[in-house]
């Protein structure tokens, strides 16, 4: 039998093009009013970097997961518990970074949706993923997973 198990729920990326997606259309439907001049500018260049930091924690994120043979899949039984590299700043670094990389987009293009998009979709995805993912991590590691979670938190 295989460890691959059909999901019951969306995958974070699929949940977080869905906020993208959303955060677009309301965007050009209902646009929100939005910063101007020198704070706006400021905002477009934190986007920028939030963008590109997004996509350097992902990388490195997948990465260690591919280095480590643990699988991507939420749903899957994990083979190691990553804390170290991006797993040492966040518990869940992917997810994080997908986030991230909405919020960035959200202020480069000044859409508000994108912004508030980013934090619905965090909170569906700890709601849907994140907190299935803990209990089959606490089952598998026990106290060594326990002592992480207190050492490192969830998000950031």
């Amino acid at each position: 039998m295989t460890d691959a198990v059909r999901l019951p729920f969306p995958l974070p990326p699929v949940i977080f093009l869905i906020a993208l997606i959303a955060g677009v259309v309301l965007g050009i439907l209902y646009p929100l009013p939005w910063f101007g001049d020198v704070l706006g500018d400021i905002l477009f260049g934190f986007g920028w970097l939030a963008a590109l930091g997004a996509v350097a924690l992902w990388f490195a994120a997948i990465r260690m997961m591919f280095k480590s043979r643990t699988p991507l899949n939420p749903v899957a039984t994990p083979t190691h518990l990553l804390t170290g590299g991006p797993f040492g700043i966040s518990r869940n670094p992917i997810y994080l970074s997908l986030a991230t990389l909405v919020v960035g987009i959200g202020l480069i293009t000044g859409n508000i949706w994108l912004i508030l998009l980013a934090f619905v979709a965090g909170l569906v995805t700890s709601k849907l993923v994140i907190q299935r993912e803990e209990k089959t991590l606490a089952g598998k590691f026990g106290k060594k997973y326990h002592d992480y979670a207190k050492r490192v938190r969830r998000w950031i």
